[in-house]
């Protein structure tokens, strides 16, 4: 996707090691699913909450934007920095940073749309570990958003094992992670997050994970969303690289690598077939209405 003439996002920063601000008891929204509560060989997270029944329409207020505190150990020589400082460390920061961008200022124009106002989120860059407004998360964890601080986290050492793990290259694989976590964020803003939570208590373990599920397809469907809002940007093959990504990321694909068989009850993301369908539903109507998981998963 060329994003090449596209300022990167100031709402960035450098955690360092294990740096960052403090807090928790917010769940983390990951972009990839476990195998059956253990942990898969590149040891991801799942989503911890579980949406509130029916769809919240684009009328839903959002919250407002907040940033942790603390700027990270020190152990990068850009924590603390400014967020071009942060973004411009290498190609991979830079791309994720511009990704950022263009995704607030996508939606902010979605919002606008909606009589509504938008609040930007904040990328964090980390190494090993990190302290979120949501707690402490690992780099296995993979690259989550955290509703607390309004906040995409993420070691960018994941590109690699996309790449070379799950076998997802190219430039436009990892703009829809980037992209992914950007809609939980406009989850959160619209109100999701906090149906999640209270759904939470109510559901079975079960239900929760259906629940779950839509949550993380209609993620998908926003990425989508993004993309199709820009598609003068799309370069041949980018789709192809998505679509490759989100099969190599569901859970069925997930289980059976992992253990030979699957059980769709412990589903927490969708499967292949199911995160390729909504991705795609959000490229081919770049309607946010359109990816209304909760009344109709496919």
């Amino acid at each position: 996707m060329r994003l090449d003439d596209i300022d990167p996002t100031e709402n960035a920063r450098d955690l360092g090691s294990g740096g960052g601000g403090g807090g928790g008891g917010f769940p983390l929204m990951g972009l990839l699913p476990l195998v059956l509560g253990g942990r898969m060989g590149c040891g991801s997270i799942a989503l911890l909450v579980i949406v509130g029944l029916g769809y919240l329409a684009m009328s839903g207020g959002g919250g407002m934007l907040g940033t942790t505190g603390g700027a990270g150990t020190g152990q990068s020589p850009t924590a603390g920095k400014s967020g071009s400082e942060v973004c411009r460390v290498n190609e991979r920061r830079l791309e994720a940073c511009r990704v950022m961008h263009s995704t607030d200022l996508t939606w902010e124009k979605i919002f606008q749309e909606a009589g509504q106002r938008y609040q930007p989120a904040t990328i964090n860059f980390f190494t090993g570990g990190a302290q979120t407004g949501c707690g402490a998360a690992t780099s296995a964890v993979g690259p989550f958003y955290c509703p607390s601080d309004k906040g995409v986290y993420i070691d960018t050492a994941f590109f690699d094992e996309l790449e070379q793990r799950f076998g997802a290259k190219g430039d436009f694989a990892r703009d829809y992670v980037i992209a992914h976590e950007m809609g939980h964020h406009i989850q959160d803003l619209l109100g999701t997050s906090d149906q999640v939570s209270q759904a939470q208590a109510r559901a079975s373990e079960a239900e929760g994970n259906r629940l779950s599920v839509k949550l993380e397809l209609q993620a998908d469907c926003f990425a989508g969303v993004w993309a199709a809002r820009n598609r003068d940007r799309i370069e041949p093959g980018d789709i192809e690289e998505g679509m490759t990504a989100a099969n190599a990321i569901g859970d069925d694909t997930l289980q059976k690598q992992a253990q030979g068989r699957v059980v769709p009850d412990s589903f927490t993301h969708g499967t292949s077939a199911q995160r390729m369908q909504w991705l795609r539903t959000g490229l081919e109507s770049g309607d946010p209405s359109k990816c209304n998981t909760f009344a109709d998963v496919r």
